[in-house]
């Protein structure tokens, strides 16, 4: 049997070995429980902790205390900062981003959204899965080495659709202490003014083209006149002053219509209203048609709802939009047609259609109808006359009265014009 004195070694060995583990479990404890602290970013209970630790341990915490608080002091002070510059920034009409060194958005104002729908709940993401760009990731890096333009255009595809963007970017120092500087970059969306530059550009083009096509006629004929008009016979000479005197008419009236949209989009386009009675215009506009000669060969009716009586309108403008419909209708439909105007009130708004029963027009072409010298029959267009603004002017003037236009038509089976104004009755 064991002695009495080896019983009490082995007996102090355990002891020592249970407190070593006690103290070892306690100093494991400690450890998770300062772990989860710094995690959470919350100070370490010392109530929550053995009593038995040592010195050295209470200076640890004391100085994990101190560098969590400071943490949060510093990310409190962060979040105010960019609050404050959010709300600085967020009422600016020009969109403003934030990234950090690795490309993470911090932030980005009401405005950015305005330029990109689909860009939502973006903050923390990724810079280059919301804005895919290659070109403005590249911009990107230029700012940040300080080899960037001051100002950059730059085209972002959306769908089917393209939004055109000029940027200002510029390196700022991160308000967290992180290493590596933030960009800050200002958009500016430039889409409108670009459709804008683009229609302005088709727009001279086609004067200059439908310009250039009668003065290229009346120049070779009064040459022709010029060179050779003594030896020229009577009816060649006669013929040549009727050709260019036709060209001269048509100038002419291109000229009127480019100053009628010019004055149309102006900012006072003369709109004058008065309180005018629709049905009874509209008998006096049928009148003036069934004595032309030009609507002797077509059937003409107008009808108008007694119950339209007196509306605001400008009387001149709006004989300008009957006839315009009117003589498109009279001169694309072959003699015979039948040609009916309407007008009736409908959910607080007076439909007015002008609708034949003439060719039609292709589905294709349907959608360009109201565009500048947009022409379904060019050559056929030219030779009758026409200018291709027409139509262009029938939608300005019904959108200065506050209504909407729109056509309707089926291969064989005719066209309808439709416009409408909102019922504006007045006494009387």
């Amino acid at each position: 049997m064991p002695s009495f004195a080896t019983a009490v070694l082995l007996l102090a060995l355990l002891l020592a070995l249970a407190f070593t583990l006690r103290r070892l479990w306690s100093h494991r404890h400690a450890l998770r429980q300062l772990h989860q602290a710094i995690e959470q970013k919350q100070p370490l209970l010392r109530e929550a902790l053995p009593a038995t630790l040592d010195v050295t341990w209470d200076a640890l915490c004391d100085s994990a205390n101190g560098l969590i608080e400071e943490t949060v002091r510093l990310r409190q002070q962060q979040t105010g900062q960019l609050a404050q510059l959010e709300a600085t920034l967020g009422s600016l009409r020009e969109a403003v981003l934030i990234v950090d060194a690795s490309n993470t958005i911090l932030l980005a104002n009401h405005a950015l959204q305005a330029i990109f729908p689909r860009a939502t709940n973006i903050l923390n993401q990724r810079l280059e899965r919301v804005l895919q760009s290659v070109d403005f990731l590249n911009y990107v890096e230029a700012v940040r080495r300080n080899e960037a333009e001051p100002q950059h255009a730059i085209e972002f595809a959306d769908g089917a659709q393209s939004i055109s963007v000029e940027v200002t970017g510029t390196g700022i120092p991160p308000l967290n202490g992180q290493r590596g500087p933030w960009a800050l970059f200002v958009l500016h969306d430039i889409t409108r003014q670009k459709k804008l530059e683009s229609v302005r550009k088709d727009f001279v083009a086609n004067v200059s083209h439908e310009l250039r096509t009668p003065l290229s006629v009346i120049k070779g004929y009064v040459e022709t006149l010029v060179d050779g008009h003594r030896e020229m016979p009577v009816e060649d000479r006669e013929r040549f002053l009727r050709t260019a005197q036709r060209h001269t008419d048509r100038l002419n009236s291109l000229l009127d219509d480019l100053l009628t949209l010019s004055r149309l989009e102006s900012v006072n386009p003369g709109l004058r209203r008065e309180a005018v009675d629709l049905p009874a215009l509209l008998g006096t506009i049928g009148d003036d048609y069934r004595g032309r000669r030009a609507a002797a060969a077509h059937q003409l009716h107008f009808s108008a709802e007694p119950a339209l009586g007196h509306l605001l309108l400008d009387p001149l403008k709006l004989t300008q939009v009957f006839e315009n419909l009117l003589d498109n209708a009279l001169k694309y439909t072959p003699p015979g047609s039948h040609v009916d105007v309407t007008a009736k009130l409908l959910d607080r708004e007076v439909l007015v259609c002008v609708r034949d029963n003439g060719p039609g027009i292709p589905a294709a072409d349907l959608p360009h109808l109201f565009e500048r010298f947009y022409r379904v029959d060019k050559g056929r267009s030219r030779e009758s006359g026409g200018t291709g603004l027409g139509l262009s002017i029938v939608k300005h003037i019904v959108q200065l009265h506050g209504g909407r236009v729109w056509v309707e038509s089926e291969l064989g089976r005719g066209t309808a014009f439709f416009f409408s104004l909102p019922a504006r009755l007045t006494e009387g």
